[in-house]
């Protein structure tokens, strides 16, 4: 996924969310705009810009792996350290909940593990010679 991410775009994301399975299409499209509007052209904003209301809001997108966070620590003149919180969008797992894609459906480079083999739990029959 290259690009911004499009209203269109992030309205499917949401709605093919596991917690938001079921919204109305005009909910999630809202939703998407208000969202949109804090980010505009860019993939990351400034946590503090956010009122408690919408910081809410962007919890729940990152439960649905919609958005992460990260932090970066600066030091000031004065020597203190600073913390700057960012969110961002998971670019990634936008396009896979736009493809309805989700994580039992991804094929598993596990080659597994023998001790799941049930046979291998199973005694070999002996004769035993009286």
């Amino acid at each position: 996924m290259k690009g911004i991410v499009t209203v269109e775009e992030l309205t499917q994301a949401i709605r093919n969310s596991p917690n938001n399975r079921g919204i109305e299409e005009d909910a999630a499209y809202n939703l998407a705009i208000h969202i949109l509007n804090f980010f505009g052209y860019s993939d990351r904003i400034i946590d503090n810009i956010l009122e408690p209301e919408d910081r809410d809001t962007f919890y729940m997108l990152e439960d649905a792996s919609i958005l992460t966070t990260e932090r970066e620590e600066t030091t000031l003149y004065d020597g203190r350290e600073w913390r700057i919180h960012y969110w961002l969008f998971r670019r990634e797992k936008i396009a896979d909940l736009i493809n309805d894609i989700r994580p039992e459906d991804k094929v598993s480079d596990d080659i597994g593990f023998p001790m799941d083999d049930e046979d291998i739990w199973q005694r070999p029959s002996r004769d035993i010679a009286s």
